[in-house]
């Protein structure tokens, strides 16, 4: 079994902050990373960015630009979710990583953890997607856990997809069950149907008395 852990990266040592800014320049023009760690006397200082290093001057060192590093990182024991987080929040494509104690142990690629996530059961099973939305007032993950599993449905995984003052999207993975009657049970609980399903009975029962009375105001 994969641990996040396995994927820590040490193929590139983290930049001293005596480097020279041309040294890092052509670092970014290798390896194509947004950022990449910097270590003092071995300790994690920050992160310097590929955007600003074309704005400093080559001849100076990362240690003149110290006050534009970054200071975000991931710790040894966070799950990827925390992971994934760090990623999106600070918009990198590599994060530093630091053990309990605060030392730079190497750092994360964004495609190895897309890779690890693509290796979960939300995403390497079968099964169908729903999405649900409600106004947030009335929402509750453990209702909807309860209404999948009534159905006899498996839950691979749900998550909340997007918000808004007023109302909560969920989307949600099943792996066994009857889709349509979770979908049914959902309605009935007054939560509104974003996805489209085959199984839907509801839709293709309006479809056809929409064509049913398109038909009879025609004659």
């Amino acid at each position: 079994m994969n641990i996040i852990s396995d994927y820590i990266n040490n193929d590139y040592k983290a930049l001293s902050s005596s480097e020279s800014i041309e040294t890092v320049r052509l670092l970014f023009e290798e390896i194509q990373y947004s950022h990449f760690p910097v270590v003092e006397e071995s300790v994690y200082i920050g992160s310097i960015a590929a955007e600003d290093v074309e704005t400093y001057d080559s001849d100076k060192t990362i240690a003149s630009y110290r006050y534009g590093l970054e200071g975000f990182y991931a710790r040894t024991n966070m799950i990827w979710l925390d992971v994934l987080e760090v990623f999106a929040r600070h918009q990198a494509n590599l994060i530093p990583v630091l053990d309990e104690k605060n030392q730079y142990v190497g750092y994360y690629e964004l495609s190895d953890i897309i890779k690890f996530f693509n290796e979960t059961p939300f995403l390497r099973e079968q099964g169908g997607t729903i999405v649900v939305e409600k106004p947030i007032i009335d929402y509750s993950m453990g209702q909807i856990v309860q209404i999948v599993e009534s159905n006899n449905g498996k839950l691979l995984g749900a998550f909340v997809s997007q918000s808004t003052v007023d109302t909560i999207q969920v989307t949600i993975k099943i792996a066994v069950g009857s889709i349509n009657e979770i979908i049914q049970t959902f309605r009935r609980y007054e939560y509104e149907i974003l996805s489209e399903h085959q199984e839907d009975n509801y839709l293709t029962n309006l479809k056809e008395r929409s064509a049913y009375l398109d038909k009879y105001l025609n004659i």
